[in-house]
C-alpha cells in the first residue's frame, strides 16, 4: 500500500529547504503584525501629541526628488559601510550567517516587501513620534535597542543600528520630512534582505 508513504524527494535538500521556507513564511508573517502594530503605534502617539497628521510629515511636495536622491544616497552609504565590515570583522559575517538561517526560505517578493514595510513603520515610529518627543539622541538609542540581543554578532549589530539610527534622525532633522530616512532605511534592508535570503547554512550551498 501507498497511501500512508512518505514522500520521496529526488533532491536530500529539499526537506530542508521546505523546513527554511516554513520557518521563513512565520517570520514573516510575525514581522508584519509586528511592523504593523509599531506603525499604528507611532501613528497614535504623534496623533496625540500633535493632532492631525500633516502630509508634510512624509514628504514635502515641492523637493521630494531631492529629498528622495538624499535618502536613497544615505542607504548607499551605510550599505558600503556594512561591505567594509564584512571584510574586517568575522563577527559581521557570522551575523550575516545567522540572518540569512532565519530568512533563507524567504522569496524575494516577501523580502521587498519586508524591507518596505519594516522601514515605513520603523521610521515613522522612531523619527516620526519618537524623536519628536524625547530628542534625536534618545530615538537613535532607542532604535538600536531594538536591534539587540545577545552574542557578539547581535551587538555589532547593535551598534550598526545605532550609527545608522542617527544618521537616519539626521536625515529627518535636515530635510524636515520622513522621505528621506524611509528611503535610506528601505535601500539599507531591501539591499540586505535580497541578498541574505540566499545565504545558506553552513554546508549548503548557496541559492541562486
Amino acid at each position: 500500500m501507498t497511501g500512508g508513504a512518505e514522500p520521496r524527494h529526488d533532491n536530500p535538500e529539499e526537506p530542508e529547504r521546505q523546513a527554511a521556507a516554513a520557518v521563513a513564511e512565520r517570520l514573516y508573517r510575525v514581522a508584519w503584525l509586528f511592523y504593523l502594530g509599531l506603525a499604528l503605534a507611532g501613528s497614535l502617539w504623534i496623533g496625540l501629541r500633535r493632532g492631525p497628521i500633516p502630509l508634510r510629515l512624509f514628504l514635502d511636495p515641492a523637493r521630494f526628488w531631492l529629498d528622495a536622491a538624499v535618502g536613497a544616497a544615505a542607504g548607499l552609504a551605510l550599505l558600503a559601510c556594512w561591505q567594509g565590515l564584512r571584510r574586517l570583522l568575522p563577527a559581521a559575517r557570522g551575523l550575516e550567517d545567522r540572518l540569512g538561517a532565519l530568512l533563507g526560505g524567504l522569496p524575494a517578493s516577501q523580502a521587498l516587501a519586508l524591507a518596505a514595510l519594516s522601514g515605513f513603520a520603523e521610521e515613522l515610529f522612531f523619527r516620526g513620534a519618537v524623536q519628536g518627543a524625547v530628542g534625536w539622541l534618545a530615538a537613535s538609542l532607542l532604535f538600536a535597542l531594538l536591534h539587540s540581543g545577545p552574542g557578539r554578532e547581535l551587538r555589532l549589530w547593535t551598534l550598526f543600528a545605532l550609527c545608522a539610527g542617527l544618521l537616519f534622525g539626521a536625515l529627518m532633522l535636515w530635510r524636515g520630512n520622513l522621505l528621506a530616512p524611509v528611503l535610506a532605511h528601505f535601500v539599507v534592508n531591501a539591499v540586505n534582505l535580497y541578498r541574505l535570503r540566499g545565504t545558506p547554512s553552513k554546508g549548503h550551498p548557496r541559492r541562486v
